[in-house]
């Protein structure tokens, strides 16, 4: 992407498969989809479908009634916010993802999800690819 002189967009890598849980959701169930999906980061959405926050195994170690009472503020993006412009939030030693909402914080996609992903699919560093749609992805 720098030899092309363009700028790499969450849009260009991310996917749409996002797990979340909502709000209400029992610790046992936020920790269920951890491990069964083998992800350190859960989005927690409210009623309404919009982005509340985000929850890995260390928040659930805490006794609480529902993920609610645990989460804390997630990382975001946009689908137009330059992929590397994230790089920092998640270098800082405590994210481990950043969660790329719409306009309504409707989630989109875990951006470092859809690149780990790409990652293990291709069992090699990551490489451009074009998709049948002919758009290129990491």
């Amino acid at each position: 992407m720098v030899r092309s002189h363009q700028t790499l967009l969450c849009r260009d890598i991310m996917s749409r498969d996002v797990i979340s849980v909502p709000e209400n959701a029992t610790a046992d169930e936020a920790q269920k989809q951890l491990l069964d999906h083998n992800i350190r980061t859960l989005p927690v959405v409210d009623s309404n479908g919009q982005l509340a926050g985000a929850l890995g195994l260390r928040e659930l170690t805490q006794t609480t009634e529902t993920v609610k009472d645990v989460i804390s503020k997630a990382g975001t993006g946009s689908p137009e916010t330059p992929a590397m412009s994230l790089l920092p939030v998640l270098t800082d030693g405590r994210s481990h993802a950043v969660v790329i909402v719409d306009a309504e914080r409707r989630i989109q996609t875990d951006l470092l999800a859809a690149a780990a992903r790409v990652q293990v699919a291709d069992k090699s560093p990551l490489k451009a690819r074009r998709t049948r749609a002919g758009r290129h992805v990491l």
